[in-house]
Parts: structure tokens; sequence; C-alpha cells
């Protein structure tokens, strides 16, 4: 069932958006710009705990500890080799994307447990995409679990059961539909 792992992508806290999703929907939080994440991380915790739903913070594994979240979001840039130890902590997950083949093995080395491959489907903020051929050929490069991400809307969500996903992330149609 591809509907087993949901993602949804924010870049600022808002308590009625988060308590709108449906309850199976996992938070990401992904702000590149704020300096002072402690306030924010404390409010969607509170809010994903008692909704009892995932949540991730991009980029930032010492956040990620301190506030003992439930794992690290690596977005494709980020590059660095030092989060294989850190996956195998108990209750911790490392997930990340990629948009192609080397990101792929990246994202393994650093230990990810799912990897969100990227952009399946049009999306304007994209000119390109790798639809469903090229998004499952790039999926059997890896044992990983894979995660849809890109331009998913509901028209194209059924094309999902061509694929061997075990979920889908995104950020405007989730807003929209529940899971």
């Amino acid at each position: 069932m591809i509907h087993k792992n949901i993602y949804y992508f924010i870049d600022k806290f808002d308590r009625n958006e988060i308590l709108s999703l449906d309850k199976k929907i996992n938070i990401i939080y992904r702000n590149y710009k704020e300096i002072n994440l402690d306030p924010v991380i404390k409010q969607i915790k509170e809010v994903c705990n008692k909704t009892n739903r995932k949540f991730y913070i991009a980029n930032s594994l010492k956040t990620a500890l301190k506030f003992n979240l439930d794992g690290l979001y690596l977005p494709s840039f980020n590059k660095k080799l030092n989060y294989k130890n850190i996956s195998s902590k108990k209750n911790f997950k490392v997930i990340g994307s990629a948009h192609d083949y080397k990101e792929i093995k990246t994202k393994e080395n650093q230990g990810c447990k799912e990897i969100f491959i990227a952009p399946i489907f049009y999306n304007p903020k994209n000119k390109t995409y790798l639809n469903i051929v090229r998004f499952n050929y790039l999926n059997l490069t890896t044992k990983i679990n894979s995660i849809a991400l890109g331009g998913i809307n509901e028209e194209n969500l059924k094309k999902l059961k061509c694929t061997k996903v075990i979920g889908f992330a995104g950020i405007s149609w989730i807003k929209k539909k529940p899971a």
C-alpha cells in the first residue's frame, strides 16, 4: 500500500495547518533561514506528540538529538557522510532526498532508511522531472525503501501503484487533500 508513509514539508509553524492534516501524515520541518530553531521546534513537537505523528527536521542533527525528534531529513545537497552511525540509534530514522544515481548512493552512504526520489511528476517549480519509467529505473539501483516526491496530486496519485514506493511526500497538494 503506497499510503504507508506520507510526509509533509513545512517551513513555518502553523498549529491549525498541522491539526488539519490527516493523522497519518508525518511532518518534516525544513527552514534553512531561521537562526533560532528552538522555540519553533518545541511548538511543532508538542503538536506532533499530541497528534501521534512523526516529526523530522531537515539538516540539523544537533537539533534532532537535542529535542529527541523521530529523525533527520537530509536534502540532496547535503553530502556529509557523518550520519551513518546515528542511523542505528533506536527510534531514530535518517531519511533523505535524491535526484539521480550519484545522490542515491550518497544517501545510502549516509545511512538513510528511506530515500525520497524526486521529482517524479511535472511540477511548475522544476523544469525537468523523472516520470514513472525513469523513477522506477532509479529505484532499482537501491535496496533502500523509496518515497515519491514532486508534483504529486490527485490525478497522478494512482500512478504510484506502478512503482515500488512505500509512500509519498509533498507540500501543496497534501495541504488541500487528506490522505
